[in-house]
């Protein structure tokens, strides 16, 4: 438990600091905005993580205290030992599983989330030593139950099974992060080319005056993640887009050289009209 409280100062701390940095080019009212929802999603994030860090050490709290009732009673006389051995370590069994499924779960939302933090990735890491642990200590339990003649092979049977489920719920788990990751990059990509009138032509991106008609080149076309590209170096002193984007979300400007450079203010809205990008040069 003092190790969640531990890291709940940690994550709360990070979001101290991401909350002191504001973007000056931006309205007072867009930056309270835009704060308020990187607030809102990280103290979500923070949450659901604490929440997890809690069951996890509950789980081994729990796990522990079955472990010495199990100690207490195959020492112990009496008809009913073996039945309350077999009741908690099967309860044993079923926090291990739950406490497997919670550091994967914990794990995945690290690596997809937008909370990095070293100290929380040792956190995760220790807390799966700790399980590995305590599965050898388990084995353990379960051979001096059997030097007492204490069997219990069909419990050795549930966790074979609860860990298979385990395993399988991690693959699955892995499986939807690597389609939400292709999907995301899906919705994220787009493609531009630029060329002179006459290259676009011989390209059939540009025929008759219009633009992206049937048969053109996909291949002249550079893929891009939306998400990354800011600016976009025409090497021209001529440039105009022949694709249909908000005037609002860019800027055409030149830069040193007296060259037009392509500068995306709002890559969202400058994409949602086409996610392909046409700039006639000369």
């Amino acid at each position: 438990m003092k190790k969640a409280l531990f890291f709940a100062t940690c994550l709360l701390a990070m979001v101290a600091c991401d909350n002191g940095k504001t973007s000056s080019g931006l309205p007072q009212a867009s930056q309270n905005d835009s704060l308020q929802k990187v607030i809102e999603q990280k103290d979500n994030e923070i949450n659901d993580m604490m929440g997890i860090l809690n069951e996890v050490e509950e789980g081994f709290r729990l796990i522990n205290e079955a472990e010495n009732r199990v100690s207490v009673a195959k020492n112990g006389e009496g008809a009913s030992r073996q039945q309350q051995i077999r009741e908690n370590m099967q309860f044993i069994q079923q926090r291990m599983a739950e406490n497997r499924e919670l550091i994967a779960k914990l794990r995945n939302q690290v690596k997809n989330g937008s909370i990095k933090s070293e100290q929380l990735q040792k956190t995760i890491e220790n807390m799966a030593k700790q399980l590995e642990e305590k599965d050898h200590q388990i084995k353990d339990l379960y051979a001096q139950l059997e030097a007492k003649d204490i069997h219990i092979e069909e419990l050795q049977n549930t966790t074979n099974t609860l860990n298979k489920n385990v395993d399988i719920l991690q693959d699955d788990n892995a499986k939807k992060a690597n389609t939400i990751n292709t999907q995301d990059k899906q919705l994220n990509t787009a493609w531009f080319a630029y060329g002179t009138k006459k290259e676009l032509k011989e390209q059939n991106i540009l025929v008759d005056g219009k633009v992206l008609q049937d048969n053109f080149n996909k291949n002249y076309f550079t893929k891009v993640d939306i998400r990354t590209l800011k600016a976009l170096k025409l090497y021209s002193k001529s440039a105009k887009l022949l694709t249909m984007h908000p005037s609002s979300s860019y800027k055409l400007e030149r830069d040193a050289q007296d060259q037009y450079v392509l500068h995306i203010t709002n890559p969202q809205l400058f994409w949602s009209t086409s996610k392909y990008l046409v700039v006639q040069v000369k």
